[in-house]
């Protein structure tokens, strides 16, 4: 039996208390406006300047083609979250969650898991790079030592300082993250356009006019690194926020939404990034991204950049860590959801401690394995979708239901048309991929990486491809896929045991 459904979202000061059971109709408030500020925020962080960057210095391309590049690598990608989004405003619950109908209820621990270790890797780079950030800003404000290792205790503080601030916010849930998310926008938003006008200037706009375009090869290489660096990362979220949408909302606003709030940002930010690398790749070559940009500002305008450094890189993370605590609890784990937070705040703690206290490197090694996982994460975007064609409901109760004869247990809890065709993507995939750390050696060379589609980087469109067409073929969907028209589904608080 279930108990009565807790509170909806809560007002902004109140702690939701919600996790990831489906949310009542009633509760369903939001508009797709929702979501085009709530995205717009998680992607105005510095960390896109690299991204372009990289497309001038690495990839060779002008500036007209890294702008149509970032256009469709961000928000193309960031239009794959929007459709997921409209999983959620179908369901009413986030989106690992609602994975259970697809995979079942133990065949979706797999790409559950995957999901969070995407999330705790984006987190760990989130907080190394605020607290780096800090640093710098106690060296200016104080005259402190800004290398991690020689401080090791301001070192702590500094990630300490982020955290509590990313627990504060994704801690208290929905209502407040959407309001922050709303606000912030407009006051980091114009921080960013502030240190902007003066990275303009620095542009030689000669070297920009005269720059060479780059090959159609280098371009879909760009899209394929922006996509993974963005939307694709982000892709198992976009459901989360969007299961407080009202269920009157069209699915074509909610994926416009989704792509124009993170498109905006992502395309200004890499556009500028690639400007700024014309003729000068010392970005693109930065171990540390916040102290590369900080070296091109005037020497006073150190102070508000580092500020919508800091403010950019917490709104994507308390946006991230939301997401990680819903996905947390999709695994099984029965605790409360602000629980589920502060256990994933304190993996991405010591990582950051680690990393910057311990190991001698940290980007490298990072974007590598979330690269990586981008594979597995493309594979469930196949089958999800596949599945979202024919699948307009979702079982509030069998959601939660993890005994055995519930309606997404299937065989043994498993789902095998949708576990066979992502296990058989992800081996394809990698088949056309190779994993490289920094400049070191090729850590697994794919059987088809030299082929063109391996070697231009579309492996991961590969991963897609396979993944919904086994599920597509196979048979899809099972089961009843839309809303009985005689049923009125209960909406439970706990799962069951």
């Amino acid at each position: 039996m279930s108990d009565t459904a807790p509170p909806s979202s809560g007002t902004l000061t109140s702690i939701e208390q919600r996790g990831i059971e489906p949310v009542p109709a009633a509760e369903r408030t939001g508009n797709a406006g929702a979501l085009f500020w709530v995205w717009f925020a998680a992607n105005i962080s510095i960390l896109g300047l690299p991204l372009g960057a990289t497309l001038v210095a690495f990839q060779h391309l002008n500036i007209w083609q890294a702008l149509l590049v970032a256009v469709i690598g961000a928000a193309g990608s960031f239009a794959v979250v929007g459709v997921i989004s409209v999983a959620g405003r179908r369901g009413g619950a986030p989106g690992l969650t609602l994975s259970r109908a697809v995979f079942g209820v133990r065949g979706n621990i797999g790409p559950t898991f995957v999901s969070l270790l995407s999330r705790l890797g984006w987190e760990t780079v989130n907080t190394t790079t605020a607290a780096f950030v800090l640093l710098s800003l106690f060296t200016i404000l104080f005259g402190t030592d800004g290398d991690a290792k020689h401080a090791p205790l301001l070192t702590i503080a500094a990630i300490l300082v982020f955290v509590v601030a990313t627990v504060l916010i994704s801690g208290l849930g929905h209502a407040f993250i959407v309001a922050v998310q709303k606000w912030a926008t407009w006051v980091f938003g114009a921080l960013n356009l502030f240190v902007a006008v003066f990275l303009v200037l620095r542009v030689d706009w000669q070297v920009v006019g005269s720059a060479p375009a780059g090959p159609f090869a280098a371009m879909a290489i760009g899209i394929g690194t922006i996509a993974a660096g963005t939307g694709i990362g982000w892709a198992t979220a976009g459901a989360d926020i969007a299961r407080y949408s009202k269920r009157s909302v069209r699915a074509s606003k909610l994926v416009a939404a989704s792509a124009a709030g993170a498109g905006i940002p992502l395309v200004l930010l890499v556009g500028l990034g690639a400007l700024v690398s014309a003729g000068d790749p010392t970005l693109a070559q930065a171990g540390d991204p916040v102290a590369a940009i900080r070296d091109l500002l005037p020497g006073w305008m150190a102070v508000p950049y580092l500020i919508a450094a800091f403010g950019g890189l917490l709104l994507s993370n308390h946006l991230s860590v939301y997401s990680a605590s819903l996905t947390t609890l999709t695994l099984g784990i029965k605790v409360p959801r602000v629980w589920a937070v502060a256990v994933d705040v304190v993996v991405t703690t010591l990582g950051a401690m680690y990393f910057m206290l311990v190991a001698d490197g940290f980007y490298a090694p990072f974007i590598t394995f979330i690269s990586v996982l981008a594979v597995p994460i493309t594979a469930w975007l196949g089958v999800f979708i596949a599945d979202i064609v024919r699948r307009t409901w979702y079982d509030p109760e069998a959601l939660l239901d993890l005994r055995a004869g519930g309606r997404y247990w299937y065989s043994g809890g498993i789902a095998w048309r949708a576990v066979i065709a992502w296990a058989v993507a992800i081996v394809v995939g990698f088949l056309f991929t190779n994993v490289q750390v920094g400049d070191a050696d090729p850590v697994f060379v794919g059987a088809f990486s030299a082929t063109w589609i391996g070697a231009n980087g579309l492996g991961w469109i590969v991963t897609f491809i396979v993944a919904a067409a086994i599920y597509a073929f196979s048979g899809g969907p099972k089961g009843v896929l839309h809303e009985p028209a005689d049923e009125s589904a209960p909406m439970p608080v706990r799962e069951h045991a």
